[in-house]
């Protein structure tokens, strides 16, 4: 995620913080200079600053701490909610008020706007069983088109288009086909920098199609730019929400943190990746909680019944609570986990310092380390799978030949089966 740097030096904060006895206007200081100088170094406004830390102080030294609460937690609760009320409170959602419902989408160029369009109709096919419909009108870039219709081929979604045509009357035509689909998403010229030419033409645009929404593009990358940028659009059209680009990088992203607070427009969607699934909603309390190195677990949660076959999970569990786990059991869970992502990035939902690990995991190293593992075991046969302790000499031998790996990858892995066999059977024992 883009605050990960900020959230590393706020848990150290907080740490220091842990075992005091109470609340002193010394320790609150203290604890507030650090949060301001890893809030200016995650690029957050100073005024957004401000006020949160205006806000901490006075409720940090009044009435509200509790009584037999942690003083340290209770810190921190307070710094919590104050950034999920800055970062907007409640998750908005896409708002169609008719059929077919219509979304506008501007940004600059390189935004990554028509990526971000792609993925947001694959989030309504696919999560919302939406027909979608979606409008090749950005024109000006030559590529723009072709990339659309790459993307549309790709999730399965109608792409509407019309060589050498005015893009206002393209859109025309567009909405008149439409009926027969829930929504019209409508992929709108970007440029280089915000001009009257870019104005007039996606003003025209919003005047004819009557849009539902209008998302703004943002790299969550490019620091204060993405505050002026949505400034910019904001006088001229009627932004709706935002989609925040790039949300995945490990760049400071303090401007996605203050633009809501300041602008008034709220973060509807974030890019955490580059395939058209990766694409999650905008939840400022979630979001907050990662920051604060609390962790997301909801997410995580719906990430596994959104990618797990849960069929199986069900099966695994069941064997599980017998005292039951196989090599086969064993590669079941790692191709689960393997559905949900990268390990780093559901290491980044866990809590304290399971999240905190996630920055030493090297993604490419993990996925290879699973095509052994799984290359392994598929060069056993069934008795082998079932009963590992047979395993031995010349049985070893051609596994290790028949996965293209050496001896001591087998027992490495043979060793890593024992260590998790042994757990789960002290799992199963409490659950009798």
């Amino acid at each position: 995620m883009a605050f990960e740097s900020l959230t590393t030096k706020l848990q150290d904060t907080f740490q220091k913080m842990r075992g005091k006895s109470h609340l002193t206007e010394k320790n609150i200081e203290d604890a507030l200079n650090e949060i301001r100088i890893a809030l200016l170094e995650a690029d957050v406004n100073l005024k957004v600053i401000n006020e949160l830390l205006d806000h901490v102080k006075k409720e940090a030294m009044g009435e509200r701490v509790v009584r037999g609460v942690d003083p340290s937690e209770m810190f921190v609760k307070i710094v919590y909610d104050k950034l999920v009320e800055i970062l907007g409170s409640e998750t908005s959602d896409l708002e169609f008020k008719r059929k077919p419902g219509v979304m506008m989408m501007v940004g600059l160029q390189g935004s990554g706007k028509t990526t971000s369009i792609a993925k947001i109709a694959n989030h309504l096919k696919s999560k919302e069983n939406k027909q979608v419909l979606l409008v090749a009108a950005d024109l000006a870039r030559p590529a723009a088109v072709d990339q659309l219709k790459v993307l549309g081929n790709q999730i399965g979604v109608d792409v509407y288009h019309q060589p050498n045509q005015d893009p206002v009357k393209l859109v025309k035509g567009a909405l008149k086909e439409a009926k027969d689909y829930d929504v019209v998403l409508i992929d709108t010229a970007g440029r280089l920098q915000i001009d009257d030419v870019l104005m007039k033409q996606v003003a025209d645009i919003q005047k004819v199609s009557k849009p539902d929404e209008v998302l703004l593009s943002v790299d969550a990358m490019s620091g204060q730019d993405v505050i002026h940028v949505a400034e910019g659009f904001s006088k001229h059209l009627s932004i709706t929400g935002l989609v925040a680009t790039k949300f995945d990088g490990d760049a400071r992203g303090g401007s996605i943190l203050s633009v809501r607070h300041l602008t008034g427009v709220p973060v509807k969607f974030v890019g955490v990746g580059e395939n058209v699934e990766d694409l999650d909603m905008f939840h400022p309390d979630r979001v907050a909680s990662r920051i604060l190195g609390m962790g997301d677990v909801v997410s995580l949660v719906e990430k596994a019944q959104e990618k797990m076959d849960l069929e199986a999970a069900e099966k695994s569990a069941e064997r599980m609570m017998r005292g039951e786990f196989t090599l086969e059991d064993m590669l079941v869970q790692l191709k689960q986990v393997s559905k949900m992502g990268p390990l780093s990035g559901i290491m980044k939902m866990l809590p304290g310092q399971m999240g905190q690990m996630a920055g030493q995991i090297d993604d490419l190293e993990a996925e290879a380390n699973l095509k052994k593992t799984e290359a392994i075991i598929s060069s056993m046969t069934p008795e082998e799978r079932q009963n590992p302790d047979i395993i031995r000499g010349r049985r070893r031998n051609r596994i290790a030949n028949g996965a293209g790996v050496s001896n001591t990858d087998v027992n490495r892995l043979l060793n890593q089966y024992k260590k998790m066999e042994k757990q789960m059977r002290t799992i199963s024992r409490m659950f009798k």
